[in-house]
């Protein structure tokens, strides 16, 4: 592991306001890439841990108190003249009406638009992960009527990103059910991906999905769209996605899990090791419920993916 001495340990803030908007602020011109925009945030002190460094700063950059929060992603990024890391938590609750008080531009952006602003390189994957939700759901079923049973419950947990890896369905069947399943997506704005293993590469999603085997049969990222996930279950799988360019990963099993009592399981250790090793955004999968959701966070993960978790 390197020495984390060689490293500008850095807090930043993903800040959301009741529309969901983002605030991003220039950064002044004499700085280290200055010009650009940025997440507030600032210099984690000696001594200081990063929670209590990011509400300083915004209090200093901003003059906002912050009342919730919770980690977001954390990010190496090796700079020609500087290692970074960026510790960043997501603020949904806050006092005060934040302002450049240093004189810095500061402006509300919806998420959708990030990408139109010109960030440093390290804060790319931030603007990912501010994108995703914490929740991810695999849509399986072993006919039409359950895998639509299934999607109704998947809609009522208030999932806004889904997997469509019916597998398990008659192929003849498959065509149909994605057919359902995109407009009930459309209806209620959720984003669909298809998994790489359905005989649908062709078919509208918002979209793809690799299976681990796809993963690794694939040197660039898929072209044509807008969302790339994919599945992974060691540190060479994870490498390969964050090198080829996937958004964001799925990693498993987490704990076991009853269809998969065979399986050797992570665990919490090994899952937070692996994540600290890739810049991407990762959901656990495996042998985890809703309410693991806080302990996956702070465990460095994105979120939740599952297929029973959203079932209930």
């Amino acid at each position: 592991m390197t020495d984390m001495n060689d490293w500008l340990h850095v807090a930043a803030a993903v800040i959301r306001d009741g529309a969901g908007r983002v605030l991003i602020a220039e950064r002044p011109a004499h700085l280290h890439q200055g010009g650009l925009w940025e997440f507030p945030g600032g210099k984690v002190e000696p001594g200081e841990d990063a929670r209590a460094a990011l509400a300083r700063e915004l209090d200093e950059e901003l003059g906002i108190t912050v009342r919730a929060c919770s980690p977001l992603i954390r990010v190496r990024h090796r700079y020609p003249d500087r290692n970074v890391l960026l510790d960043v938590w997501e603020v949904t609750a806050f006092a005060g009406e934040p302002h450049g008080r240093e004189g810095q531009p500061v402006r509300w952006v919806d998420t959708g638009a990030l990408q139109a602003f010109s960030f440093p390189a390290a804060n790319l994957p931030i603007i990912t992960a501010s994108r995703l939700p914490d929740r991810y759901a695999i849509l399986e079923g072993h006919t039409t009527q359950q895998v639509l049973e299934h999607l109704d419950k998947i809609i009522r947990n208030q999932v806004s990103m889904l997997q469509l890896r019916i597998k398990s369905l008659p192929h003849a069947e498959i065509e149909t059910v994605y057919r359902a399943v995109w407009a009930k997506c459309r209806q209620h704005s959720i984003r669909l991906l298809i998994n790489s293993d359905l005989p649908l590469s062709h078919a509208k999603a918002d979209g793809i999905h690799l299976s681990s085997r796809a993963l690794l049969a694939s040197q660039t990222r898929p072209k044509a769209y807008e969302w790339v996930a994919a599945s992974c279950h060691n540190l060479p799988e994870l490498k390969h996605a964050e090198n080829i360019g996937v958004d964001f990963v799925v990693l498993a099993p987490i704990l076991p899990t009853a269809t998969h009592p065979d399986a050797t399981s992570l665990g919490w250790e090994n899952m937070t090791a692996l994540i600290e090793q890739v810049n991407l955004p990762v959901f656990a999968l495996g042998g985890l419920s809703l309410q693991d959701v806080d302990q996956i966070l702070h465990a460095g993960g994105q979120g939740i993916a599952g297929i029973s978790a959203f079932l209930s």
